[in-house]
């Protein structure tokens, strides 16, 4: 793999990771249009670590807190200042919301990638799913903020982003979908879903890590540094530059986007 390749893969996952608008129907092109080969266990790890430590260090300060919290919580007897009583409950929901993909993943993975990781299932999902994320934006009430989210709203985003094991759904899409269907606001509604993904992606950052001890492939490190630092940027600047525009632009130039590329990959794959 050359540098050029290794960036341009980085930077598509690190936008597309947190954007909703499907890693996987963006992944897939260049392989097809270009020919590119399979870019190895050992890149995808890579490309994992640069993602996650961008959002880790995004919200650096609310995981503090959150960490904190949750950590106290755990003291028997201890009665928490009203201050981290909602810190503490928000911790709680983002690790009961993460189950439901976990369990999915643990027994359903190997099957999932083996039979709908295919064009045309993700052509399908792109665009199935931008429908449903522009109804959700155009018809929902989004009134709701953070704070209100227990631990019903968060095993249904929980539930929503296990939905996106399914390739070309996009794990960022169905939780802000399942959000704004349950009121929350697009902003609430976009934190949820970046905080979410932290035990997402670091449950499957493990696992790669686990499969590349097992594996006998050689590792290019200075290619794995260039492609976690391209993803780390890019994921970064994505979250940043998302969360401060999602109130002012809503989430239809995504939902036409999606359209498009789903269009394209029907036209490609499908037609």
């Amino acid at each position: 793999m050359d540098g050029l390749i290794a960036i341009t893969l980085a930077l598509l996952q690190g936008i597309t990771e947190f954007l909703p608008i499907s890693s996987s129907a963006h992944l897939i092109l260049p392989a097809y249009l270009f020919g590119w080969p399979d870019q190895g266990l050992a890149f995808d790890v890579a490309l994992h670590m640069g993602t996650l430590s961008a959002v880790v260090w995004y919200f650096r300060e609310d995981l503090l807190r959150l960490t904190s919290a949750w950590l106290s919580s755990w003291v028997p007897g201890q009665c928490l200042p009203s201050d981290d009583r909602p810190a503490a409950r928000m911790a709680w929901s983002l690790l009961v919301a993460s189950v439901p993909a976990g369990l999915l993943g643990f027994f359903a993975g190997d099957l999932i990638a083996l039979y709908l990781r295919r064009p045309e299932v993700i052509a399908m999902t792109t665009l199935g799913f931008a429908v449903l994320l522009g109804w959700a934006d155009l018809r929902c009430r989004q009134i709701r903020e953070l704070e209100d989210v227990g631990f019903r709203e968060a095993l249904l985003i929980g539930l929503a982003q296990a939905m996106a094991l399914v390739p070309g759904t996009s794990r960022s899409g169905i939780t802000l979908t399942a959000g704004l269907m349950l009121g929350l606001t697009r902003e609430a509604a976009a934190r949820y879903s970046f905080l979410l993904s932290i035990p997402v992606i670091a449950a499957a950052g493990m696992l790669q890590v686990v499969n590349l001890s097992l594996s006998e492939s050689t590792v290019e490190w200075g290619m794995l540094g260039l492609g976690a630092g391209a993803a780390f940027i890019s994921a970064y600047l994505c979250i940043r530059c998302f969360l401060k525009l999602i109130e002012k632009m809503g989430l239809w130039p995504f939902v036409l986007y999606r359209l498009a590329l789903g269009g394209v990959l029907m036209y490609l794959f499908v037609i």
